[in-house]
């Protein structure tokens, strides 16, 4: 019976947070470590399978990196990166595009598994995802695409017909050259163009610490600004400062809320989401975070 009761104060729990973000649209960015085990990759699918069911709105943004390096080394080629982005020549390109579009239908599959409508598809679909050619440091890293333009109206074409969209990061543009794009960008600018309420970052790490090196410096909750702050004072370096900038432009643009949440743990979506305290970080916007302080 304790069991019992312990698993309907957790549905409880649940319940201000399903009514506040009802009808909701929420934009998951997919990939790390997660993306590459089965048993987590099905986890996540039935996180954001379990939010629409209970009336979210969920957009799934995928990578699909570790892949694409894997299937350019069978080729007998070698992945190079500068700034954290793939060197993308034509070859590198097209096994890129196959592979993305595999992932993107795997996923696809899993959601249809679990009884949800899902539609597959890339930045290409829908003028989705104009770019013009992206610059690393100044240098040529071939067709990598920064994102100049989102078109949403296929996304909402899909909500409204109670699809799940599941989006490659696979832009197109002017001249309809075939680009990659670094899938947390995709990620970003989708959110944006679509007023969502949230964005979530599935990676390989727990959060966001002031100190890196001390684990009792562990940011649960912020402000954009006080995110801002942390990047001024030189806080956060590495791979970690491109994706709290970025998660601070989708505040600065509309987002309510990013999430950046650690995807090697099983079911850290709906942790995050359903409960108060939450395992990951979350940077909000002013109303958001005046919200919080209330709570």
């Amino acid at each position: 019976m304790e069991k019992v009761l312990q698993k309907a104060e957790v549905l409880i729990e649940a319940l201000p947070y399903i009514q506040r973000f009802n009808r909701k649209i929420i934009v998951v960015k997919y990939g790390g470590s997660a993306m590459s085990n089965e048993e987590l990759q099905k986890n996540v699918i039935k996180d954001v399978t379990l939010l629409k069911l209970v009336g979210f709105k969920p957009i799934i943004v995928h990578g699909g990196g570790r892949e694409i390096s894997r299937w350019v080394g069978k080729v007998g080629k070698e992945a190079k990166f500068v700034g954290g982005l793939r060197v993308t020549d034509d070859e590198t390109m097209e096994i890129a595009e196959m592979v993305l579009n595999k992932v993107n239908k795997n996923l696809v599959t899993m959601v249809q598994e679990l009884g949800v409508k899902a539609v597959g598809i890339s930045g290409k679909d829908g003028g989705l995802l104009q770019v013009e050619k992206k610059y690393a440091d100044g240098q040529d890293i071939g067709f990598v695409g920064e994102i100049t333009e989102v078109n949403p109206k296929v996304l909402y074409d899909l909500l409204e017909k109670d699809f799940l969209p599941i989006v490659a990061p696979i832009g197109l543009d002017e001249k309809f050259q075939t680009y990659n794009i670094n899938a947390d960008d995709a990620a970003c600018a989708i959110a944006k163009a679509v007023d969502a309420e949230k964005l979530a970052f599935l990676t390989d790490i727990e959060g966001l610490y002031k100190d890196i090196n001390d684990k009792s410096s562990f940011i649960s909750r912020l402000s954009a600004a006080q995110a801002e702050e942390l990047v001024s004072d030189g806080f956060i370096g590495g791979g970690m400062l491109p994706k709290l900038n970025s998660c601070i432009s989708a505040v600065r643009n509309g987002v309510k809320r990013v999430h950046i949440l650690d995807g090697r743990i099983p079911h850290c979506l709906l942790l995050e989401i359903f409960t108060r305290q939450g395992i990951g970080t979350a940077i909000m916007d002013d109303e958001e975070w005046g919200l919080y302080q209330q709570d």
